[in-house]
């Protein structure tokens, strides 16, 4: 199955749970006992969360023993910022007439 990568990671980070597990995991290294801890869900629904992180690339499990340790993979994110830029130049560009335009007007009012 090819899947578009952007999508994917987009997609997986539309959720504020998967959110909050890949800032925990920005710190380091954890298992999934260790990132289910903090939210009101059971450890399987927390397994779907990093199904979907580890299909979009975004972490690696690994395996040690019984233990299942995941790593966060910020290549996706990346890609995602880049295709964000992009975007953020056209804004930029936007406030910077916006604010000259606002200053004209202050002008204008300020001439009796």
């Amino acid at each position: 199955m090819s899947t578009d990568t952007l999508s994917a990671t987009f997609a997986a980070l539309a959720d504020p749970t998967r959110r909050a597990i890949l800032s925990r995991l920005a710190q380091g290294e954890a298992t999934v006992k260790e990132l289910a801890a903090p939210f009101e869900m059971t450890l399987p629904a927390v397994s779907k969360h990093l199904k979907v992180l580890e299909r979009a690339g975004l972490i690696v499990q690994g395996r040690k023993a019984q233990w299942r340790p995941c790593q966060i993979d910020a290549g996706p994110l990346k890609e995602a910022a880049d295709y964000i830029s992009l975007y953020r130049e056209l804004w930029e560009g936007r406030f910077d007439r916006l604010e000259t335009y606002l200053t004209t007007l202050d002008e204008g009012e300020e001439t009796p």
